[in-house]
């Protein structure tokens, strides 16, 4: 929290406290604890995103098209939610969070979708996603607390559980820490060995690394530059920012292979 940021709410569960501020932008920011800032929603526009991070993620829609079922696995201030119901036509979006006093902070505090089509579920990602095979086309792992990381992100089963939760032709999409500055991200060697080399990579300012990796069976995701670069053009009036940045610097993940 910054000075220029005032208190709006605070509250307490069983996982540590959560805090909702505001600057004089129009921006309010979800934290976890005091110091994990963990989303940002411009509330003159909630489908907004701020974060170059959260901009990356939306590369998995490339390959997925309209009317897709897409999961998220974590919440969060829901930005992401919001953007994918207003600007990709999904036939649906469920949100999967731990925390129910942080989806009922992002519906009081930080315009969460009422998109009929989106809905959140209050529980266990690792629980709710063991038990969803073939369940979504694309599917967002964004879990983190307030030390950092979950630890289901350095898991291979829940990993192995999120790659069967895709139908055929859907894509996982992963937000995870870079490892140191590498360009790697924290479970490298894990992802390599569940995954290969083959899937997609692409690493933002701060310091995360988004990774697209196809369902199971199906070929690597391609990596058409022209191709994406014209969707991305498509959008850009629609999203008010631009995605060929990320599209630029997508890459193999075995084309990067760094201390492993």
């Amino acid at each position: 929290m910054t000075d220029r940021e005032t208190l709006v709410e605070k509250r307490r569960d069983d996982y540590g406290t959560l805090r909702i501020t505001e600057n004089g932008e129009g921006y309010r920011f979800l934290y976890f604890g005091e110091q994990t800032e963990q989303s940002c929603v411009f509330m003159a526009d909630p489908s907004w995103l701020e974060y170059d991070y959260t901009r990356a993620m939306l590369l998995g829609t490339f390959w997925c098209g309209r009317d897709a079922d897409m999961t998220l696995l974590g919440l969060g201030g829901g930005a992401l939610a919001n953007c994918l119901v207003t600007h990709f036509a999904p036939r649906k979006v469920t949100a999967v969070e731990l925390r129910g006093e942080v989806l009922a902070m992002a519906q009081e505090w930080l315009g969460l979708s009422t998109d009929p089509r989106f809905q959140v579920n209050v529980g266990c990602a690792e629980k709710h996603i063991a038990a969803a095979p073939a369940s979504c086309d694309l599917l967002f792992v964004d879990l983190y607390m307030e030390g950092g990381l979950s630890r289901l992100q350095l898991q291979a089963e829940f990993f192995r559980h999120c790659q069967r939760a895709l139908r055929p032709g859907g894509v996982l999409v992963i937000n995870q820490w870079q490892m140191g500055d590498t360009g790697l991200p924290y479970g490298a060697a894990l992802l390599r060995d569940l995954f290969g080399g083959d899937y997609l990579q692409v690493q933002v300012e701060e310091g995360n690394i988004i990774l697209f990796i196809p369902a199971i069976g199906d070929p690597p995701l391609t990596l058409g530059l022209p191709a994406m670069t014209a969707w991305a053009a498509a959008l850009e009036p629609v999203l008010g920012y631009s995605l060929k940045p990320y599209i630029n610097d997508l890459c193999r993940a075995g084309d990067n292979p760094g201390p492993l």
